[in-house]
């Protein structure tokens, strides 16, 4: 099978997107029966087993300020305009069979384009950045098969698109429980350390996170991430958290440590459409503090503190429960993670749901 995972920030950025696809590529392409290609504005990283195209692009924050308008509604949709205009481009796309992307609307329009005539390979859309394009504006999207990233997104969506429930996951091999080294990361030592790591965007709700935080004496906040709210991200910090906090970004291969040497992870997203930063930690041992809705129950079951977080007060209590965890509660956090979320697990349900989609779109294929 020739497979096209396409994507603007693949191989430049380690959010959870990119992550989660650069490893179902790295897992199927290792099984050596697969034509793995990746197509990012990034450059190729050795050792890799699938393939490496790199298409330029104009990164997301050089456009935070431009207008917003329909169709150029912010950043995200500016920067997969630039992708998609060099994709399109790309000789490949028409001799593939599988495409996919969880990039919407114009990476996925032109991986749906009809190719001047040319073979069109079944196009699979993965709800890594939510299922808005499938759900609200399906008159404008399509999709051959929609891989469901929690079971909100599935039972919605699964009477209008051929769909599989699939969750994200993690490397066993990187995130696992051991002591913590802050050292290393330059971060302080005899405090507790509540760590949040997210895009710095409305949607994560950062900045409530930061106010809970700061109800807890003596606690130190460590946020690992950027985006539009930097600024308010830190008059916040100087107004509740003076000497108490930190802003950073940390290289990947950092973060397995950096989850160690916290004492709780804080993530008070709001139906979000997996995250994989709830794994990481819960594979690293973490105590997690997280809203309590029907995606984070489906991800963390009964491994983390889940309360209503628009109730500052629930918020500070979870934290301070979360505190006072005990190391064996670390031990079955990671075994949970580790039976249910490995990569290699994950990367397969990809492999065998491409199979069904592209039987179903080229039967004689």
């Amino acid at each position: 099978m020739r497979i096209i995972f396409a994507l603007p920030g693949l191989h430049r950025v380690r959010r959870g997107a990119e992550v989660a696809l650069e490893s179902i590529a790295q897992e199927i392409a290792s099984r050596g029966e697969d034509d793995v290609m990746l197509i990012g504005s990034g450059f190729e990283i050795p050792n890799r087993a699938y393939r490496f195209k790199r298409v330029p692009v104009v990164p997301r924050d050089r456009f935070e300020r431009w207008p917003r308008v329909p169709f150029l509604r912010n950043e995200f949709m500016y920067e997969d305009l630039t992708f998609a205009a060099a994709l399109m481009a790309t000789r490949r796309l028409g001799e593939t069979d599988i495409t996919l992307t969880c990039s919407y609307p114009y990476t996925n329009w032109a991986l749906r384009g009809h190719f001047l005539g040319r073979h069109r390979p079944a196009h699979i859309f993965v709800t890594q950045n939510g299922d808005w394009p499938a759900h609200e504006r399906h008159r404008l999207f399509s999709c051959d098969g929609l891989v469901c990233t929690n079971p909100l997104y599935w039972d919605r969506n699964r009477d209008r698109w051929f769909s599989t429930l699939i969750p994200n996951g993690i490397d066993p091999n990187k995130f696992f429980p051991g002591p913590a080294n802050r050292a290393v990361l330059g971060l302080p030592d005899n405090c507790p350390l509540v760590l949040m790591v997210s895009a710095l965007e409305e949607g994560k709700r950062v900045l409530e996170g930061m106010r809970a935080v700061a109800e807890i004496p003596g606690a130190f906040c460590v946020v690992a991430g950027d985006g539009p709210l930097r600024n308010d991200v830190d008059r916040l910090a100087a107004d509740l958290l003076s000497g108490r906090f930190l802003r950073t970004t940390f290289p990947h291969e950092l973060m397995p440590a950096l989850y160690r040497s916290a004492n709780v992870f804080l993530h008070t997203g709001i139906r979000e459409s997996f995250g994989n930063v709830y794994i990481e930690a819960l594979a690293s041992g973490t105590p997690i503090v997280a809203h309590d809705d029907e995606v984070t129950r489906w991800i963390l079951e009964d491994h983390a503190y889940l309360v209503d977080t628009h109730s500052q007060q629930l918020l500070v209590e979870a934290l301070r429960n979360a505190l006072r965890a005990s190391a064996v509660s670390a031990a079955r956090r990671a075994a949970f993670a580790i039976s249910r979320y490995s990569w290699r697990a994950v990367a397969k349900k990809h492999r065998d749901f491409f199979t069904e989609v592209l039987g179903r779109a080229h039967p004689t294929a």
